[in-house]
C-alpha cells in the first residue's frame, strides 16, 4: 500500500497569452477551480495507475473543504487520514501561458497544521511505501521519514519545492526524486544530470533526477538509468512533475523494478502535459500502456563518481 502524507489545495487556473513579468499586469477571460496540492495530486496520479493509496492531510472549514475530500475520493484515493484545520484550506494561484508554461504561487493555510501524529493509525511496516513532498511542514515530513524507515517501509521523497536539508536528513530516504533546479538546491550548484544524480544518490538511496522534455535519469546502488520523455503536443505542463512521482511510486510499491517504474512514470507524465490541469490531465494505466512501446526502453549507463 502507498501512503501519501502532504498537501492539498484548491487550485484558481488562468490561462494567459504571456506570463507577468514583475510589475506587469496581465488580463485573461476568466479562471477555473482545480485540484492541486502536490500530495494530493500525486496520490491521485497512483490511484489512477492502480495503486492502493491513503492520502495524510488537512483542509479548513471552508467551501473548498469538502469538495477537496471529493476529488481525492472520485480519484479512487482514501481519504480516511484527510483531517481538519481551523486555517483556511490551501489555495495555489497558477497562470498558464500558450506554450504551457506556468506561474505558481501558494498559500499553505492547512497544509500547515499537518501532523506526525497523522501516521499513527497509518499501520507503517515492511510493504508500505510512504511518500513525502516538501509543501507541508519540513519537520513533520523529515519525522515521518525517519519512522517510516525505521518500521521497515519503504521511503519516497520528491523535495519540491526546493529546500537546504540539514544534516543526515536523506538518511532515511530510500528514493529522492528532484528536478534540475532542486537538485542544485541541496547541491550548492548546477552539475550535469548524471553527476547531479551520482552525487545525491548513497549507498542505499536511489536518485531520480527529472529533466522536462528531455526525460529523466536514475542513479542507485544497481547503477544508473536514463528514461525519455514522451513525444507529445504539450498544453499545460502544470501536473507533470506530479504525474510523475504518483506513477513512480505507484510502480515501486507494486513491485515494478526501477527502470519498469520510470518508463511508466515518463508515459504517465508525458500524457498529463497533453490535456489542462494538473489532476484533471492525469492518465489511467489502460491509457499508459497504451503509449508504453511508443516510449523506448530505459538506458543502463555506468554512473559517474561522485565528488
Amino acid at each position: 500500500m502507498l501512503l501519501v502524507l502532504g498537501s492539498i489545495n484548491a487550485d484558481l487556473v488562468l490561462e494567459v497569452d504571456a506570463l507577468p513579468r514583475p510589475g506587469e499586469t496581465v488580463l485573461c477571460p476568466g479562471w477555473r477551480l482545480a485540484h492541486g496540492g502536490k500530495g494530493a495530486n500525486q496520490a491521485a496520479a497512483a490511484a489512477r495507475l492502480g495503486a492502493r493509496v491513503r492520502f495524510f492531510g488537512r483542509v479548513g472549514p471552508d467551501p473548498w473543504g469538502p469538495i477537496l475530500r471529493r476529488g481525492l475520493e472520485e480519484a479512487g484515493v482514501e481519504v480516511d487520514g484527510l483531517a481538519g484545520s481551523t486555517r483556511p484550506s490551501g489555495t495555489a494561484v497558477i497562470a498558464v501561458d500558450r506554450a504551457g508554461e506556468n506561474l505558481i504561487l501558494v498559500a499553505s493555510g492547512a497544509n500547515l497544521d499537518v501532523s506526525l501524529d497523522q501516521l499513527d493509525a497509518a499501520g507503517l511496516g515492511p510493504g508500505i511505501t510512504l511518500l513525502c513532498q516538501n509543501e507541508i511542514p519540513l519537520p513533520v515530513t523529515l519525522g515521518a521519514l525517519a519512522r517510516a524507515r525505521a518500521a521497515g517501509a519503504r521511503t519516497i521523497l520528491n523535495l519540491a519545492p526546493a529546500a537546504s536539508l540539514p544534516e543526515g536528513a536523506l538518511d532515511p530516504v530510500d528514493f529522492l526524486i528532484v528536478n534540475q533546479h532542486e537538485a542544485a538546491a541541496l547541491l550548492g550548484r548546477r552539475l550535469p544530470a548524471e553527476e547531479a544524480a551520482a552525487a545525491l544518490a548513497g549507498p542505499a538511496r536511489t536518485c531520480v533526477l527529472t529533466l522536462g522534455r528531455e526525460g529523466a535519469v536514475a542513479v542507485g546502488p544497481e547503477g544508473g538509468w536514463r528514461v525519455p520523455a514522451l513525444p507529445v503536443r504539450v498544453l499545460d505542463t502544470t501536473g507533470a512533475g506530479d504525474a510523475f512521482v504518483g506513477a513512480l511510486a505507484a510502480g515501486l510499491d507494486g513491485g515494478l523494478a526501477l527502470p519498469e517504474a520510470l518508463a511508466q512514470a515518463s508515459v504517465a507524465a508525458g500524457l498529463t502535459c497533453e490535456r489542462l490541469g494538473a489532476r484533471e490531465g492525469q492518465p489511467d494505466r489502460a491509457a499508459v500502456e497504451a503509449r508504453l512501446e511508443s516510449l523506448g526502453a530505459p538506458v543502463p549507463f555506468t554512473p559517474p563518481r561522485a565528488d
